[in-house]
């Protein structure tokens, strides 16, 4: 089954060089969608793709890359889009 999930990732997530770490590894689990800085600090992101894979991405958000500390994660699942083509970082 396809899902799609939404992130809003707290902690010490901007300048860490999280929102390149997301890409590769939405992009190795074969995921869509997109993921971007917020203006608050914290890095929003969705994820469309297998439930298993999605759900495997976001436990890999609880890590992130080495420099990264993430607090919490909000997470919101929804319907499947399937609007994405691939992954990517936007502004």
């Amino acid at each position: 089954m396809k899902v799609r999930a939404h992130l809003i990732i707290h902690g010490r997530v901007q300048g860490v060089f999280y929102r390149r770490w997301c890409l590769e590894n939405a992009r190795e689990l074969n995921l869509m969608g997109w993921v971007k800085n917020r203006e608050d600090g914290t890095v929003e992101a969705i994820f469309e793709g297998d439930e298993e894979k999605v759900k495997e991405m976001i436990e890999r958000c609880y890590e992130g890359p080495p420099r990264a500390m993430v607090t919490k994660i909000d997470v919101k699942f929804s319907n499947y889009g399937g609007e994405f083509s691939d992954f990517r970082i936007v502004y």
